[in-house]
């Protein structure tokens, strides 16, 4: 049997799916950092799997943009320039809100509970200071109105985005997670939801992103300035290389 028909029975196996969404998991959850190399033997390691499965998990991911190719040297968690994040935020900015209010026509009673029970376990997750249940819990959230809004060809545009690894790259360590009028926003999409109200969602969706977008930039200005600053008092040595975003940003 061929290398090449390896990994086509690779690809339609449960073990290159389970590979597959094993590592999309590390990315998207920000346990593999942004911008980190990622070889053979260590993904192979990581997920248990074959070279040739690790070669089709990685093209297919690299194909996603959830990575990027080096030749002959692996490849590479996915990083983003400010001006990419920015034209994300935007992005996001026009989708959320009208995926918003397709959900608030099409969602079922069963999907608003559940909307209703994530946004319960998010209060409990922000009193108690849990910071990744939070944001698991929010992902979650913003999934599912997705879902209810059944608008397939829309949501496939929100997933190319890949918002939350620009989250997690920009992100600042120094200031708190989840923002204060994070759950408050969030309170206000379910109300809107939950009583129909297609205007009224889209309106709530999209001064939440908009204040997501807002945060996160204003953070990722400061991150920029300082790493100038940083390589104007000890000159070109002080950059090495290195993303600006380095300097005082969360990187689970």
């Amino acid at each position: 049997m061929s290398e090449k028909t390896s990994v086509v029975v690779d690809v339609s196996s449960s073990r290159f799916l389970q590979a597959y969404q094993d590592l999309r998991d590390l990315i998207v959850s920000g346990e593999l950092r942004s911008n980190v190399r990622l070889t053979e033997a260590e993904l192979t390691k990581l997920l248990d799997v074959s070279r040739g499965t690790v070669r089709s998990v990685t093209a297919r991911l690299a194909q996603e943009g959830y990575l990027t190719s080096e030749p002959n040297r692996g490849v590479r968690t996915r990083s983003f320039t400010i001006d990419e994040a920015a034209e994300i935020l935007e992005a996001r900015e026009v989708l959320e809100p009208a995926l918003a209010a397709k959900a608030a026509e099409c969602a079922t009673d069963e999907e608003l509970e559940k909307l209703t029970v994530i946004l319960e376990k998010m209060a409990v997750a922000d009193r108690q200071h849990i910071e990744a249940e939070y944001s698991g819990l929010n992902r979650r959230f913003h999934q599912t109105i997705r879902d209810a809004a059944r608008q397939a060809t829309m949501s496939s545009f929100v997933d190319s985005l890949h918002y939350p690894l620009v989250m997690r790259q920009y992100r600042d360590l120094t200031t708190a997670h989840p923002r204060k009028s994070s759950l408050n926003e969030h309170r206000a999409i379910l109300y809107a939801l939950l009583t129909r109200n297609a205007d009224a969602a889209r309106a709530a969706m999209k001064h939440h992103v908009a204040s997501a977008r807002q945060a996160l930039l204003f953070n990722s200005e400061n991150v920029v300035a300082l790493h100038l600053e940083s390589s104007n008092e000890h000159g070109p040595a002080a950059n090495d290389g290195a993303a600006v975003t380095d300097r005082g940003v969360r990187r689970e």
